[in-house]
């Protein structure tokens, strides 16, 4: 997928950016209300304390994944979204590498997430990625994932 470029939203990507997520959470529960998601009506504004990332491929916007910071040294992925046409050709894993990448440059030692329980698809894809269950409430499982300081190795990046 060399053709996949993974770069910080600009105010151009606002609507492509909301359409897919939103397209992505309809297709999830089958019904969607848009006034549940406030943050999506001005992505660079609820998201300008952390990143908000974008693939685009073939210059088409086909995933986002954002960080924000949770408290100290934590930061907390929201957001990670891949068009249907294009989920499971890594997509989203490089979304989640550039999200930690991020993470490690703003100094974050923890990173946490969540999803809710029935979405069998993304508590594999966060546990192959290295994230841990943390605990499970309220229908949503709760991950966290250590993570070393930026150029620092550990045993797990030499394999």
């Amino acid at each position: 997928m060399s053709a996949l470029i993974v770069e910080h939203f600009t105010p151009a990507d606002q609507s492509a950016a909301r359409t897919l997520i939103l397209a992505g959470l309809e297709e999830r529960w089958g019904v969607l209300d848009p006034a549940l998601n406030p943050d999506l009506t001005d992505i660079a504004a609820s998201y300008a304390t952390g990143a908000f990332l974008v693939a685009r491929l073939a210059g088409q916007l086909v995933g986002t994944g954002a960080l924000l910071p949770e408290g100290e040294g934590t930061g907390r992925i929201v957001r990670m979204s891949v068009a249907r046409s294009h989920r499971r050709c890594g997509i989203g894993a490089r979304i989640l590498q550039a999200l930690l990448d991020e993470a490690r440059t703003r100094g974050y030692r923890t990173i946490v997430l969540e999803t809710t329980e029935t979405w069998d698809d993304a508590i594999a894809f966060y546990m192959r990625h290295g994230f841990r269950i943390v605990a499970r409430r309220d229908g949503d499982v709760h991950f966290a994932m250590a993570l070393a300081p930026k150029g620092v190795l550990t045993d797990a990046s030499h394999t």
